[in-house]
């Protein structure tokens, strides 16, 4: 099995959008009682190819969001983007969470739901029909979108891999 290059990029280079995905409220019992939380999970891109995620936990929403974002921030990864679309196929797993990224033609939108949807809007795809299979999780389903998302290739990566010239990797 070949090892995947994921490629970090640093946050203090790009202006980041942060989008809220999921929010829960978690207790912890303890001997005199319960003591809620709250549990966030944030998706932070530029729209221009990369994106990353993150969780936080406190006991306000507010810090709980600031924290998810500082969290995301620090896991950003470059996804390639080519007419507004992903290059190929992918799936993508995380846990129990399976996702399916396909390119679309010009025009066709974000066709993906609500935490794949954040992901790919953040990374700046703007034409992909995408599918959420298995767990419905947030966490699950947004860390399996960014694993599928980090496996991609453009055709120059893949060419320059090879060692052989761009024409060749479309000409066979």
């Amino acid at each position: 099995m070949s090892t995947i290059n994921i490629k970090r990029v640093k946050s203090s280079e790009i202006e980041l959008k942060d989008r809220l995905v999921s929010i829960q409220r978690v207790a912890k019992v303890t001997k005199g009682g319960r003591t809620f939380s709250f549990s966030a999970i944030v998706v932070v891109g530029d729209e221009n190819g990369v994106v990353g995620y993150g969780l936080g936990k406190a006991k306000e929403v507010t810090e709980a969001i600031a924290k998810g974002i500082d969290d995301a921030k620090k896991n950003l990864v470059k996804v390639p983007i080519i007419n507004g679309t992903v290059p190929h196929e992918q799936y993508g797993k995380f846990s129990g969470g399976f996702v399916f990224i396909k390119p679309a033609a010009n025009g066709t939108g974000v066709i993906a739901g609500g935490a794949m949807r954040a992901v790919l809007e953040s990374a700046g795809v703007h034409n992909v029909l995408a599918k959420s299979k298995g767990s419905s999780n947030p966490h699950n389903v947004v860390k399996a979108t960014v694993s599928a998302l980090s496996q991609m290739r453009d055709a120059y990566t893949v060419a320059q891999h090879r060692g052989v010239d761009l024409n060749k990797v479309f000409n066979g």
